[in-house]
């Protein structure tokens, strides 16, 4: 626009803002709104009315009504000025302001303030409903900020949550919401917000989540059960021992004469290899044993048609040895059978262990496990405990150190070396469970010795060549007697029942992809099963906030030193207090719990 067109006074347009012309030079000089001038081209102004205006206060803030002027145009083009002079009978700059903003709105005119075209009537109409509904979902944001700073919510909001849920999972790394609280966005703090809600109940476990888990079990159909030879014994009593609450009883063990039969529950007769049960199994690795459920890693109906002394007459896959005067798994046989088993609990087995067929059994494993202690395996007697969820209440019991629970661990891994042992004699692949020897052996004797040896322990490995398993303190060792529960024993049967039916085994690269696959969600669950219990641990001890007992510092560095719980099995980090030592026992109280952080803090009395 040319300066002789602008003149002194005059209402112009600056960057969408109401401006008063000053001053016309080489360059125009504007007064803003709060009083502020500036020296401007005269091509960066639009000149809305000539003025006079006096001041720039006072100007409406209100939208002209154009609705009448829209409808007499019937579509012609119409310039800013002509427009003006349509809609008000004595256009002023107050009157030039008021249609500006109209026009701003772009809701009835479109185009450039020399060209403005009406809009039409179907254009309006969609471009209204469009506002009405942004306009309306941000008052629904709105309020809903306003409930949740207040920690309330309705029924409604749940739905606009879940993104705070998915960010307490870990499957979001942000959330609008959490922004807009001015939350930082961590799983821990939108954990945190959820209870505060009540959208979570106080004690929601979020580790199966945040680990990618799934709760529930696999939906396949299991099949049935094909004919096929099987060796009978059901003449012997086989005893499925394991504890009160299980439910997948995939083991028993017989005594006949000197031989020792181990058997287990024939899982690989349904579970051939590549079927969608087995892919399923493997890409679970395990079963998931949480305190508030348990997620199978097969159908459960597979374990109710399987599972020993769930049926009259149970498949099995029976492992039979002897032990020579070395006390080494000799004379080796296995085969498909069927068998008849009686299920008991550990605590019943340990009142019958001087009855046969207990008192023989026993005093095999006893020789059984001196060998292995010879050889180099370490027992650490930490603390354990039993806990199970019931209704949201965490039930907490230590697991009592009984003899039959030894015996039985034995028995499995006689079970696991004799497998180990036929497979390498048969050269059948299998997946050997290895463990390298701790870079620093030790003989353990306090809690807190045992603490710190159980630093220098190296993971197990899953590899098909044998190799030592030194904590077993056995030179070979494969994991055999819980197909139902762990994909390596499964694929271990399977490799049995290839070989025992004259079919091709898988091969060792077949075996070592397996076993590879399985390892991914078994340490997943493993990771899960650890961090739900670390979580259903602190919810006892916030339910239980009067807690009082007794720990034992069990570690202590420069600032800090860790305090086990036994009765809990639960490791405390606290300050270091100078005048405690290793091994000294110590009484305290629960002070605080954090759960969205994992922290508990206590108070030593």
């Amino acid at each position: 626009m040319s300066p002789e067109k602008l003149q002194i006074n005059a209402l112009v347009l600056y960057k969408g803002h109401p401006a008063r012309i000053l001053a016309l030079a080489d360059k125009v000089e504007i007064e803003l709104e709060g009083g502020k001038t500036k020296r401007v081209r005269d091509k960066d102004v639009i000149l809305l009315h000539p003025g006079p205006l006096q001041q720039l206060q006072g100007l409406p803030g209100e939208a002209a009504d154009v609705t009448e002027a829209w409808e007499l145009l019937e579509g012609e083009e119409s310039r800013f000025a002509d427009l003006l002079e349509l809609v008000f009978e004595r256009p002023g700059p107050a009157q030039a302001w008021s249609l500006w903003l109209s026009l701003a709105e772009g809701l009835w005119f479109e185009g450039d303030i020399n060209a403005l075209r009406p809009r039409s009537a179907e254009q309006i109409a969609a471009d209204r409903a469009a506002r009405e509904e942004k306009a309306r979902k941000e008052q629904e944001w709105a309020d809903l900020l306003q409930r949740l700073q207040q920690r309330q919510i309705l029924a409604e909001d749940r739905g606009q949550l879940s993104e705070v849920e998915r960010l307490a999972l870990g499957q979001l790394a942000q959330s609008r919401i959490l922004e807009a609280l001015g939350i930082a966005a961590t799983p821990e703090n939108a954990h945190r917000l959820l209870v505060e809600l009540g959208y979570w109940p106080d004690h929601q476990n979020p580790h199966p989540g945040r680990q990618g888990v799934p709760l529930d079990s696999p939906q396949l159909e299991p099949g049935e059960l094909q004919q096929e030879p099987r060796q009978d014994l059901t003449e012997l009593t086989a005893w499925a021992i394991d504890d009160e609450h299980s439910n997948d009883p995939d083991d028993a063990i017989s005594f006949d004469g000197d031989r020792l039969w181990v058997h287990v529950a024939d899982v690989a007769a349904l579970v051939v290899p590549d079927s969608a049960l087995d892919q399923e199994a493997r890409s679970r690795g395990a079963n998931l044993y949480l305190p508030e459920t348990i997620s199978h890693m097969l159908p459960p109906p597979l374990t109710e048609m399987l599972g020993l002394g769930l049926q009259e007459r149970s498949p099995a896959l029976s492992i039979g040895l002897r032990l020579s005067e070395a006390a080494e798994p000799v004379d080796i046989a296995i085969c498909a059978s069927h068998i008849r088993a009686t299920r008991i609990s550990y605590a019943e087995a340990n009142r019958r262990l001087e009855q046969e067929p207990f008192a023989s059994i026993r005093s095999l494993t006893e020789r059984y496990r001196a060998r292995r202690q010879q050889a180099g395996a370490v027992g650490l007697d930490l603390p354990e405990v039993s806990l199970r969820v019931i209704d949201g209440r965490p039930q907490i019991k230590p697991q009592e150190k009984l003899d039959s629970r030894e015996m039985v661990t034995d028995a499995m891994l006689m079970a696991g070396e004799a497998v180990a042992s036929y497979c390498l004699q048969h050269q059948i692949a299998v997946p050997f469970a290895v463990q390298a020897p701790p870079d620093e052996l030790r003989s353990p004797g306090s809690l807190a010795q045992m603490y710190a040896y159980r630093r220098f322990f190296k993971p197990t490995r899953s590899q098909t060549e044998p190799g030592l398993h030194s904590g077993l303190g056995l030179q070979r060792y494969v994991r055999a007697t819980s197909p139902l529960r762990r994909y390596p024993d499964l694929l271990t049967h399977q490799q049995l029942r290839a070989h025992l039916a004259g079919r091709e085994p898988l091969s060792l690269e077949q075996v070592s992809l397996r076993a590879s696959q399985s390892d991914e969600g078994s340490f997943l669950r493993r990771r899960t099963e650890r961090l739900s219990n670390q979580h259903w641990k602190l919810v006892w001890l916030r339910q239980n906030a009067d807690w009082q007992g007794e720990g034992v510092v069990v570690e202590q560095g420069e600032r800090h030193m860790v305090v086990m719980i036994p009765e809990l099995a639960f490791e405390a980090r606290m300050r270091l207090k100078p005048e405690y030592s290793l091994d000294q026992a110590v009484r305290m109280k629960v002070r605080e719990i954090n759960l969205p952080e994992q922290l508990a803090y206590f108070r030593l009395l």
